[in-house]
Formats: structure tokens, sequence, C-alpha cells
């Protein structure tokens, strides 16, 4: 299965901003949400800076996205984050109605789009969510192993 190029131009801006995380003392984790080609909402994780638990990148950018289009309705939208969403941040995207979601590295430790559970195949939801994993899943690992690494030292 080929990945979209598009997919990767948009992942490497989720990228950039989890670099901005990572320079901010946060676990380094960026998400992009986009509607038509247009970016409509960004973020990356702040929880520590925040002192807001739910500050994981994927709710910070719903929150940008719900604000900058006045609606917390997102149909249509595609969410790119750097690694596999947990079950606070799959909830969210349920709740907003994304599309599509996008994800670099897998989590293994907490990611519920396939590494500890599947949440998207469950047949009780009442809106269906495309998953494309592994979108520039090296680069995001990389990032995150490094990020780890130095703090470690």
């Amino acid at each position: 299965m080929s990945v979209d190029p598009q997919h990767e131009v948009w992942m490497a801006q989720a990228l950039e901003l989890a670099k901005t995380a990572a320079e901010h003392g946060e676990v380094p984790v960026g998400a992009l949400l986009v509607r038509d080609g247009e970016v409509i909402g960004e973020g990356w994780n702040q929880p520590i800076g925040r002192h807001d638990p739910t500050a994981h990148a994927e709710v910070v950018a719903l929150r940008d996205a719900a604000a900058r289009v006045g609606n917390y309705r997102l149909g249509g939208s595609v969410l790119y984050v750097t690694i596999e969403p947990c079950t606070m941040c799959f909830g969210a995207l349920m709740h907003a109605r994304v599309g599509t979601l996008v994800y670099g590295a897998r989590e293994p430790r907490a990611g519920v789009c396939g590494s500890q559970l599947s949440l998207p195949a469950q047949y009780f939801y009442n809106h269906r969510l495309e998953v494309i994993g592994g979108v520039m899943a090296q680069q995001s690992s990389a990032m995150l192993k490094s990020f780890f690494a130095r703090k470690r030292r």
C-alpha cells in the first residue's frame, strides 16, 4: 500500500509542531487538523506548561480548529498526529466527527488504534473514523527516542 504523498507533507508540519513541544520540555507530539486542503487547527503537547492533563497535541489542535471554524463538529477533516492516539484523544476525535486520522509512530503502551486496543473497529460508535498509521513513523519515533534519551542523562 502506498501512502498519499500529501499525507507526508502534512505530517512533516506535525513533526515541526512536535519539535516545538520538545523545545518547551514537553513530550514531542504534534498535531495538525486539515480540511479541504487548509490547516484549520494545530497543536503540540502542552500538559506540563498548561498544567492541564488534557492538553495533548490532538486535543489542543481540535480546540484550535473548533474555535477557528466556530463549531465543535469538524466533519470532513483529517487529523495528522505524530504518534498513535490514547483513549482520551481518540474519544475527542470521535466526538468532533473527524473523518480521518493519520498517525506516525505506534504507541505500544497506550495506543488505541491498534497497539493496545483497536477502538476504531468497535461497532458501538455512531461515527466511523478512517485510520492510516505509520506515516513518517521512523521520524516520529526517532524524535521521541531522542527526547527521552536526553531526559535520562
